[in-house]
């Protein structure tokens, strides 16, 4: 790697915790104030904003999830992928939670929980909507918020990219398939020309954008790509709330209506975040891999690309669909939770490094 990609890298891994990330269920939980009021107080204004879609794709959404996800995806070097045979047990371990665990299991407990156990206490119209909502959740492995979580467990830095790197180019071909699979056998239909165009457009076009942009940024120097993804990165925000404000203006009825809506839609996202944090972590403690891998490959294996999620579930299943809400549920409690599992790998690090000594 070269002298420049590994000050990118160390910087992108190794950046503090915003005031906007560390408060970020306090932002999302006053967008849905925001959102449910201006939603009731001027319906038609949000209609118009519904119908104004090219070939299923509503415009407004598309730009604003641009704006969210480029600049993550600027933060990711590719070239850390010749990085992989370094920690390659650890890479094993996050792939085989990410893809061959996270997406089945969410399936599974969003059928038991939604379509069983707490089918009473949600409209039945929307049923087929919430279980696909998470499964979009569980299927896209998280990238910019890695780099955080990574630094407040001092995770290996080259790990890190080199596997967000991996999961990011793995995502380009796996995640409609696996979405197709897992909709077909919730007996869910799979709107398999609109699943292709948001992959296109949700993760293709943006990677390939953000990376040329970034190579051009580089050969200006470390200090301008730095003070771009900075610029960007209040932009990614803005964009992120409006989004959210946007999607609870139409989700106001529902909510009114069935407030518990939320709390049950977040059992199911608690329980997978915890079971393949976990499980991501005792396997690399089984492999013999040091703690500053498995911490970031623990946190890897159970956070979302939360982005991605909405954008995709908003362009498959629409605005006002229990898809949508379901996938900003996962907005809401990513950044407590997983700082709570941030806590559980710092203190027990004595107990995991007993175990490989």
């Amino acid at each position: 790697m070269s002298a420049q990609c590994e000050v990118t890298g160390k910087r992108a891994v190794g950046a503090p915790m915003s005031l906007f990330e560390r408060w970020l269920s306090l932002w999302v939980a006053l967008c849905i104030v925001a959102g449910v009021a201006v939603g009731q107080l001027f319906p038609a204004l949000f209609q118009a904003l519904g119908r104004m879609e090219v070939a299923q794709v509503n415009l407004p959404v598309g730009v604003l999830i641009w704006v969210m996800i480029i600049p993550m995806l600027m933060k990711i070097d590719f070239g850390a992928l010749h990085q992989v045979k370094s920690h390659w047990k650890g890479i094993g371990v996050t792939l085989f939670v990410n893809w061959a665990v996270k997406p089945f299991s969410m399936a599974f407990l969003a059928w038991l929980f939604l379509r069983h156990w707490c089918a009473p206490y949600l409209p039945a119209e929307q049923l087929d909507s919430y279980i696909a909502g998470l499964i979009l959740l569980a299927a896209a492995p998280c990238t910019a918020m890695v780099f955080v979580w990574s630094q407040l467990t001092r995770g290996e830095p080259y790990f890190t990219l080199s596997q967000v790197a991996l999961n990011d180019t793995i995502m380009i071909f796996a995640f409609a398939p696996i979405v197709g699979l897992l909709l077909g056998l919730s007996a869910i239909t799979v709107p398999w020309a609109t699943l292709f165009t948001s992959v296109v457009l949700y993760i293709v076009l943006p990677v390939i954008l953000a990376q040329l942009w970034r190579k051009v940024l580089l050969k200006q120097g470390q200090t301008k790509f730095d003070a771009t993804l900075a610029r960007l990165g209040h932009l990614s925000i803005l964009a992120l709330l409006a989004t959210l404000v946007l999607l609870f203006a139409f989700q106001g009825k529902a909510i009114l209506d069935q407030p518990l809506i939320i709390a049950l839609l977040a059992v199911p996202i608690l329980i997978q975040v915890f079971f393949n944090s976990a499980l991501a972590y005792w396997l690399n403690r089984k492999v013999g891999e040091k703690h500053s891998v498995a911490c970031p490959s623990a946190l890897i294996g159970a956070s979302n690309f939360f982005e991605l999620a909405v954008a995709a579930a908003i362009s498959l299943f629409g605005f006002e669909s229990g898809a949508a809400l379901a996938t900003v549920v996962g907005v809401l409690i990513e950044v407590p939770v997983m700082l709570l599992v941030v806590k559980i790998v710092n203190r027990s690090k004595g107990w995991y490094e007993a175990a490989i000594s």
